[in-house]
């Protein structure tokens, strides 16, 4: 296993973490132990979870990822051992039965989101607290461009060193070690370490963001951004929702895949994706890979990846998805890899 660190701080973190979306929805909570258990006997300590989860977001099941994470934390112990990454979910994009549908990251909102996550994980601190995406109108799950609606929406939006006192006053308390941004663009995350350093704050230490090979639009900003301010990125969708396991290739649907059970999972799933999808999976067998292979180890070797986050519904997906990070890339498979970017880049941002 591969460490690297987190930010600028004293700490390092496993290349893989695992992400537990499912758990409570698709994965029921000995399964979910299962997974845990796997994950840290291979040394994956570093765990991401959010209030909103499971995906997709219901009032009945919202917290359930958390409270199964609590219990086996309950039952095992070894909370030192562990790296617990957590999220506040920001406004509508969780659904409604979240404050409304109108988080506000404001002291006392993200106090009370605080208070719930540290009850259902059965902890007392948090080791990276998140904020699940931007509170302001912008470009993030799966829009591209800042439009002119975005420019010109009258959206009340709490500003960003109201937020980050808040979460600084968190670390302060011991009940949050590291903070940390997702779904975020270049513009709040510099603002973020403009704001840290002004105002002797403190500094998120990552941004949470897809990246996958049919979604590289990190690498336009971000990328620069984690190389000379020191805050890398945590890849989530490394797969693709499952796309680039090539389990739906030529129209595939298997009966127990999130893509087919969920309607809104559709990201992926547009003609040019296909397309792409389809270049890789060629490559892949071209030099004796599986194309989740070439997938994820692709992700691991660019060097603004502090660490990517694998997510499975069965123990032997998640092994498979472990043992991608054994290998490496020879030059001849990454400029097969940018010869087909070149030509479709970015086909699902």
């Amino acid at each position: 296993m591969k460490f690297n660190p987190l930010g600028q701080s004293a700490i390092q973190v496993p290349e893989i973490c695992l992400g537990t979306m499912t758990f409570g929805e698709q994965n029921t909570q000995a399964e979910a132990f299962e997974q845990l258990s796997y994950a840290l006997d291979q040394g994956v300590y570093f765990w991401d979870t959010a209030e909103m989860y499971p995906v997709p977001p219901k009032p009945e099941t919202q917290g359930a990822t958390e409270q199964i994470i609590g219990n086996w934390i309950a039952q095992n112990g070894q909370r030192d051992q562990l790296f617990i990454a957590s999220k506040i979910a920001g406004p509508q994009q969780g659904g409604s039965h979240i404050r409304d549908g109108y988080t506000q990251f404001v002291e006392s909102e993200i106090t009370a989101a605080l208070d719930d996550s540290l009850k259902r994980l059965q902890t007392d601190y948090i080791d990276l607290y998140q904020l699940h995406w931007p509170q302001r109108p912008t470009n993030f799950f799966g829009k591209l461009g800042y439009s002119n609606s975005d420019a010109h929406s009258q959206q009340d939006i709490t500003p960003l060193e109201q937020t980050l006192v808040a979460l600084s006053k968190e670390v302060e308390k011991g009940r949050i070690r590291h903070i940390g941004l997702s779904n975020e663009t270049p513009w709040g995350t510099l603002k973020f370490l403009h704001l840290a350093e002004k105002l002797g704050l403190e500094k998120i230490v990552s941004v949470q963001n897809p990246y996958n090979l049919l979604n590289r639009s990190y690498e336009i900003g971000m990328a620069e951004i984690a190389h000379y301010e020191g805050v890398g990125l945590l890849a989530y969708s490394p797969l693709a929702f499952g796309y680039l396991t090539g389990k739906f290739r030529h129209g595939a649907r298997p009966a127990n895949a999130r893509v087919t059970l969920f309607s809104r999972f559709s990201r992926y799933s547009n003609p040019e994706s296909v397309w792409a999808t389809e270049q890789y999976a060629q490559l892949a067998e071209k030099h004796g890979l599986s194309l989740t292979q070439l997938a994820l180890a692709y992700i691991k070797q660019q060097f603004f990846v502090t660490s990517t986050i694998i997510g499975a519904t069965n123990l032997s997906q998640l092994k498979e998805n472990i043992a991608a990070f054994d290998l490496t890339l020879s030059d001849e498979i990454l400029q097969g890899v940018e010869d087909i970017h070149r030509q479709q880049p970015n086909p699902a941002p």
